[in-house]
């Protein structure tokens, strides 16, 4: 069944078409969610209300943008919401807390793989530190493979400003990582 046909069934209150959306984007919205509050717990947790959310405002859903658009646009906003009620806890937060992190490939020696864990730890610490406003472009976009047209569309910003932020965003997480590690300016990897 295709996704218009599983949204039209989904606003007349098919929870089984429903079920085959939340089944499509779940890993999406989880992924979303886990770069915004970096807690496998919280991010769950997100992801659940999230389609909650969804669910309740599909009849408000007038197809103006695509389905995923929308979805995301929900699952943002409902991750700000958890950053500023949790901002204290955020602020404190440690690359210990960040989490281990697993990886797929075989071929990797275990100092590889080791070396790659401790390399995203940085980095997701790192960008835990920078402005809302930085992460969640990061987020969006490097994170989650975004396009500048769909981060435009669900933060409501002009792709120029999708632009000019992602671009000082990585500056500033350059420079959080060039502090962490303790080197200076250059092209780091990012």
């Amino acid at each position: 069944m295709d996704e218009k046909e599983l949204i039209r069934r989904s606003q007349t209150g098919d929870g089984e078409a429903f079920g085959v959306l939340v089944e499509r984007y779940k890993g999406k919205v989880f992924s979303l969610a886990y770069g915004f509050a970096r807690d496998r717990v919280a991010a769950d947790d997100l992801a659940q209300e999230v389609f909650i959310k969804a669910y309740f405002s599909l009849p408000k859903f007038k197809a103006r943008s695509e389905f995923g658009t929308w979805l995301y646009r929900i699952a943002v906003n409902h991750a700000k919401d958890y950053l500023r009620k949790n901002r204290s806890r955020l602020r404190d937060m440690s690359i210990e807390d960040v989490g281990e992190q697993r990886l797929a490939a075989e071929d990797m020696s275990q100092e590889d793989i080791r070396a790659e864990e401790e390399r995203r730890a940085l980095v997701l610490a790192a960008l835990g530190r920078l402005p809302e406003k930085y992460r969640n472009i990061v987020t969006l976009r490097d994170v989650e493979g975004m396009s500048y047209e769909d981060i435009s569309r669900i933060l409501d910003l002009s792709p120029g400003t999708v632009d000019s932020r992602l671009h000082r965003a990585r500056q500033k997480l350059r420079e959080k990582l060039a502090a962490r590690l303790g080197y200076e300016g250059g092209d780091n990897g990012l």
